[in-house]
């Protein structure tokens, strides 16, 4: 059997349909208020696929949750995790990253589990160098301008290398963003409801951008291959956000940004958000990290996870319609 953690995120969903269209036998962890919506709905074409999920309720940092979890587990895909770029939340955030993680690992050492696939972030790899395309070689570098998450990740991927090290068999995922239908409040998903209730700035930053369907491909296969103690970026192409939300925009036929944002214009920005944040209870759009992240131009190479599997990615524009499109469907 194999278990899914963060089996409700918006990777952890994917790969629950995946693996059940495959025929495997899944049991998901989820927490006891934790959102099915987004798991039903992606299961909705499939009649009585998600009947043969096997839930679990726990928490990666409830070892007791975990230890019943594991019983009978061949295979662990690690997808849990806590992204936030608010100051308030890095305490909780290290912990569920870090600490859950490690948690992970152990059980899956002292089960003697065939193997681990740990979905980490090109966060943890070092983004600050904008000269050349970043790889799985790029070292990790020491920098104000890490964010916490990326710390987080960095932190957690040292435990799976730890578990690695004590004979673990694992490979680490390190996605760049990634879209696909999920919670439209949270991550990467949270750009097309904020687009579609309108967005009048862009920048020209370039990053990587993937689908969810192909991260959970590069998973899967990783898993079912020969491969272990290695990282592999799962990038689909690198793009500059304007491009980036003028596809969304055109995906849900709203205007598209047209305001370019300068740097006094992202510091403002974050600020307001702050302080609408703390007035309304909500959680901020744009953060003072995400800010300074949103003009950077970084590049990332997906050579090394296309030659290990032979995948092709789903390129982004279709990504971005297809997403829209359920959007619309669920939400618009």
């Amino acid at each position: 059997m194999v278990l899914v953690t963060g089996a409700t995120g918006l990777v952890g969903s994917h790969l629950l349909l995946d693996l059940a269209l495959k025929g495997e036998k899944v049991r998901a962890l989820k927490r006891a208020n934790s959102d099915l919506t987004s798991v039903i709905n992606l299961f909705s074409s499939h009649a009585g696929l998600l009947e043969t999920i096997e839930w679990a309720e726990g928490d990666v940092l409830d070892i007791f949750s975990l230890q019943e979890a594991m019983i009978g587990i061949s295979k662990v895909y690690h997808c849990a995790a806590m992204v936030s770029f608010i100051p308030g939340e890095v305490e909780e955030m290290m912990r569920v990253n870090i600490n859950g993680t490690a948690n992970i690992v152990n059980f899956c050492v002292e089960n003697r589990v065939e193997k681990l696939c740990y979905v980490s972030s090109v966060a943890a790899i070092n983004r600050i160098s904008e000269d050349k395309t970043i790889d799985e070689n790029s070292e990790w570098k020491i920098s104000k301008h890490n964010s916490n998450y990326a710390l987080s990740k960095y932190g957690a991927e040292r435990e799976v290398w730890r578990g690695i090290a004590e004979g673990l068999k694992a490979v680490i995922v390190n996605p760049t963003i990634i879209f696909g239908p999920g919670n439209w409040k949270t991550g990467s998903t949270a750009m097309f409801p904020r687009i579609w209730k309108g967005l009048k700035f862009y920048t020209d930053g370039t990053t990587g951008f993937v689908d969810a369907r192909d991260v959970s491909k590069a998973m899967i296969l990783l898993m079912e291959s020969e491969i272990h103690s290695e990282r592999f970026i799962v990038n689909g192409e690198n793009l500059n956000f304007k491009k980036i939300f003028d596809w969304i925009s055109e995906g849900l036929g709203k205007p598209k940004p047209y305001i370019y944002a300068y740097g006094w214009m992202r510091s403002l920005a974050w600020r307001a958000e702050a302080m609408k944040s703390f007035l309304f209870k909500t959680k901020p759009f744009i953060t003072k990290e995400t800010a300074f992240s949103a003009h950077k131009k970084v590049h990332f190479s997906n050579e090394k996870i296309k030659k290990a599997t032979g995948m092709d990615f789903i390129p982004v524009k279709k990504s971005i319609k297809d997403t829209c499109d359920i959007f619309l469907r669920y939400t618009g």
